[in-house]
């Protein structure tokens, strides 16, 4: 099979080659899928240069979620069958011809979902639903400040955080990126390029009761002076390159938390409550709730 294959971490994405590879392997609590259409996110550039947690050994293929069809069925698997249209989750591997995915990450799909529809709709938007509902448990009329809003990452957080009826600040680096995000539901945008970050947020909306932050650095210590007293930060990534520093003192002056989500540990852990999210998800998309951004293909 064709598959896209990083051979040394050291080269990036220009060291990326398209080749004929083995089939992967399976095992009896798998499902081997002929792969549609594959999502790219930015944990795939990270991954190929060995700034992510998961380290595979090259040579690998990179690619976290995929849609496609099934063509073979581990001996374990009794609740999907062959030629059934799935998306699934995985560690990598995803660009390529065909993938190999544990039974427990793999999801129906129905037939009137595009495969590039569906294909981007378990990295991010599991990653955004998750994030507010389990761990932030987002309220209906609460404050939500997403920072890197017109990102995969943040512009599901933007559409879900409305589904769940929040008050949604967008923050972006520019004006085009905002109006992505205004496209989907927020209600107010702020450019941290041109304006002053907590001060623009304190007259918006006086305060965050949630801030959902894939990008850190500055972005992240202007959320531990805004949050308001009982509220959720929830630390996605470091996009910004920046690990911040959490004073635990801030947090207990402010009465707020600062809370970690990894898509990962919850897919190793539970991966039930993945599947309940996509669950969700998809009934969102069918209600028009939500609409993934397939902005290039």
């Amino acid at each position: 099979m064709r598959a896209l294959v990083c051979h040394s971490p050291d080269a990036g994405i220009e060291g990326l080659h398209v080749q004929d590879v083995a089939p992967p392997r399976q095992d009896p609590g798998s499902v081997r899928i002929l792969v549609h259409a594959a999502g790219v996110n930015f944990a795939d550039t990270l991954i190929v240069s060995e700034r992510y947690q998961v380290r595979p050994t090259p040579p690998f293929s990179p690619g976290m979620e995929i849609a496609g069809e099934i063509a073979e069925l581990g001996a374990e698997v009794v609740d999907l069958h062959v030629g059934q249209r799935v998306a699934a989750l995985v560690d990598f591997g995803g660009f390529a011809e065909q993938v190999v995915a544990r039974a427990v990450d793999v999801v129906p799909m129905p037939d009137r979902i595009e495969p590039c529809t569906a294909a981007g709709l378990l990295v991010t938007y599991a990653t955004a639903h998750l994030a507010l509902v389990e761990r932030a448990r987002l309220r209906n009329g609460e404050r939500l400040v997403v920072f890197g809003a017109s990102g995969g990452v943040g512009l599901a957080a933007v559409e879900v955080g409305c589904a769940l009826g929040a008050e949604v600040v967008a923050v972006a680096s520019s004006a085009e990126k905002l109006a992505v995000a205004a496209d989907r539901g927020a209600h107010y945008l702020l450019d941290y390029r041109s304006e002053d970050v907590r001060e623009r947020i304190e007259e918006l909306i006086g305060g965050p009761d949630v801030v959902f932050d894939p990008v850190g650095g500055d972005l992240f210590d202007a959320a531990l002076h805004t949050i308001r007293p009982g509220g959720r930060i929830l630390v996605i990534g470091f996009a910004s390159g920046r690990v911040p520093s959490i004073p635990a003192n801030h947090l207990l002056v402010k009465d707020a938390s600062a809370l970690g989500f990894s898509l990962g540990q919850v897919r190793a852990h539970r991966p039930e409550a993945v599947q309940a999210a996509i669950a969700d998800l998809l009934h969102l998309l069918e209600g028009g709730q939500i609409r993934p951004l397939v902005s290039e293909t």
